[in-house]
């Protein structure tokens, strides 16, 4: 049996001594620190802990994460079923029903030592192979949850009643590889983006602050847009909260399409793998200092205990799939994005200098 304790590492936080788990978001607007794991289908996981401290991200020690086999990772969508699942997208923009609608394909691949197989480990090699703004680790194994991300893209952040997001959309190599698709997408997404907080932020008090910064991150740049609201808050004490900001925004624009709710319609249809975490919400939320930062689950591996045939470890990759976008060339940016991750899991890939911003 599994049985490594609970913790959880966020932004250069330690923390132990689980309290208690709930899948009610009223709860990170209760009191003290939370982990958050929002699975993209819905599932909701929050846990408080009773010990939070500074502590560095784990140092590598050799031996201690044990991957699969490179040659082991399958792929629940192949390369003629994604492609052919981005022709069909383009037939749904063809049609009116959709703008744009991120494909996903989930890999696995079986643990070697499940036993033996922790998360925090494998947060480590991230951390020297793959710096990334928005990493953590979640590690709570009778509830389900193992999570290490690497997450580049800020899904929501909550300093009082100030929220901020900021979607990713637009990846190259370099900076030149981009398209006039990639801004594109962008603002495409941009404008959903603000609208999903506008349905819970103050009238007139949504803006975008940057619009299509280029952001360099290990082997590859993105697209950024920064999108800034204000909750509401009732001079009775009241007021907007995680839960009605939750219900606003999720599942992430970035990740879903636009309109997001054809979107989901046509990703429901096309992809044959549950996202869970990936494409999710992966985070932290201090509710005593009414603040909490929110990952979009991209860059995300995950254990799947109870996976057919035994333990495996998982990893999403996907495009955001436009009227522009060559189902050849969306395919190639899956790989580029999962390329780098999967070798630091399997153990190929060597550390990597460099400080998340």
């Amino acid at each position: 049996m599994h049985d490594l304790p609970p913790m959880a590492r966020f932004g250069g936080l330690l923390a132990t001594d689980l309290r208690d788990v709930t899948s009610d978001p009223a709860a990170l607007d209760s009191t003290g620190w939370w982990v958050v794991v929002a699975d993209f289908e819905g599932r909701l996981v929050c846990a408080r802990f009773g010990d939070v401290r500074p502590d560095p991200a784990p140092a590598v020690a050799p031996g201690r994460w044990r991957g699969p086999a490179p040659d082991a990772w399958t792929s629940s969508l192949d390369r003629a079923a994604y492609t052919a699942g981005v022709r069909r997208i383009r037939e749904h923009i063809a049609a009116g029903e959709v703008y744009q609608a991120n494909l996903c394909r989930v890999m696995s691949a079986p643990l070697p030592d499940p036993g033996a197989a922790d998360v925090d480990a494998l947060t480590a090699l991230l951390a020297h192979g793959n710096p990334a703004p928005y990493a953590g680790t979640v590690r709570l194994p009778a509830h389900g949850v193992e999570v290490a991300t690497a997450s580049p893209e800020l899904y929501l952040r909550r300093t009082g009643r100030t929220v901020t997001s900021g979607p990713i959309k637009g990846t190259g190599r370099t900076a030149e590889d981009l398209l006039e698709k990639d801004h594109a997408e962008n603002v495409m997404i941009v404008d959903l983006v603000r609208n999903d907080l506008g349905r819970v932020c103050a009238t007139g008090s949504v803006t975008v602050p940057e619009l299509c910064a280029i952001e360099a991150h290990p082997g590859l740049v993105h697209l950024v847009s920064t999108v800034r609201g204000e909750l509401p808050a009732d001079p009775r004490g009241g007021g907007a909260g995680w839960t009605e900001l939750l219900a606003a925004t999720f599942p992430p624009g970035s990740v879903t399409g636009a309109p997001k709710a054809s979107a989901l319609r046509i990703i429901e249809a096309l992809e044959t793998a549950p996202r869970g975490p990936y494409c999710g919400g992966i985070g932290w939320v201090d509710a005593d200092r009414g603040t909490g930062e929110l990952a979009v689950g991209i860059r995300t591996f995950w254990i799947d205990r109870q996976a057919t045939g035994g333990p495996a470890l998982r990893f999403g990759t996907g495009a955001g799939i436009t009227w522009g976008s060559d189902p050849e060339r969306e395919w190639a940016e899956t790989e580029l994005k999962a390329a780098r991750l999967l070798a630091i899991a399997s153990g190929t890939h060597q550390p990597l200098g460099g400080t998340p911003r």
